[in-house]
């Protein structure tokens, strides 16, 4: 499978092509983010970090924001190559060191 492009994943969000999956939808109302949130971050962002070998595909994080929060989002590709949304979530601690840094092991 190809690896995702950032122009890619923009891409499909303004066309609405994209899923969302049940876990992305659950974390997505947990941290009280709607869609629009979700595409926000997704058009402004920047890839983080890429996951070619992932079991599931390829996929990867980014990072963009929406009303100044910062946001995750690990995005993948299904078989019928549409964008899929694996999980989003906004960045913290104990994870996180800042948004765009995560914390030492």
């Amino acid at each position: 499978m190809d690896l995702l492009t950032l122009e890619w994943i923009q891409e499909r969000v303004r066309c609405g092509e994209y899923l969302l999956s049940l876990h992305a939808d659950e974390e997505r109302r947990a941290d009280g983010l709607d869609i629009a949130d979700l595409e926000e971050a997704l058009l402004n962002g920047q890839m983080l970090e890429e996951y070619p070998e992932d079991r599931r595909g390829s996929s990867c994080l980014v990072y963009g924001t929406s009303q100044g929060q910062p946001i995750h989002v690990v995005c993948g590709k299904n078989r019928s190559e549409w964008m899929v949304v694996v999980t989003v979530y906004i960045p913290s601690e104990p994870k996180w060191q800042s948004p765009t840094k995560r914390r030492g092991p």
